[in-house]
Parts: C-alpha cells; sequence; structure tokens
C-alpha cells in the first residue's frame, strides 16, 4: 500500500484516503510489534473489510 499526493500537493484531494490511513495505524499498528510481514497484511485486510462492510456509521443510519 502507498499513500500517494497530487501533483500541485492539494490535501483536500486525498483527505478521505489520509483520514483512512490515520484511523487504521491508530487501530492496528501503534504499541504493536509484528513479527512478519503476512502478519501484518492479513490485519490490514482484515481491518479493509471490517471499515467497508462492518463498522456503524452514524451518518448512513
Amino acid at each position: 500500500m502507498f499513500q500517494s499526493m497530487s501533483r500541485k500537493g492539494k490535501c483536500f484531494d486525498n483527505s478521505v484516503m489520509e483520514k483512512f490511513f490515520g484511523w487504521l495505524k491508530q487501530e492496528i499498528y501503534y504499541g504493536v510489534v509484528y513479527y512478519s510481514y503476512e502478519e501484518l497484511r492479513s490485519k490490514i485486510e482484515r481491518y479493509i473489510k471490517y471499515y467497508n462492510e462492518k463498522q456503524i456509521r452514524e451518518k448512513l443510519g
């Protein structure tokens, strides 16, 4: 996974992904030691599935 920036450097272009990466790092990365790339990858994939399908969003009802 790679974060990207627009050519002109406008932060609004990437605000949605910046927010997602912030939540991802806060919830599964900080304070946790991963001993293999596969372990980290698996955790990220599970988090993406949770974020897209199971997370409660109050704005959507």
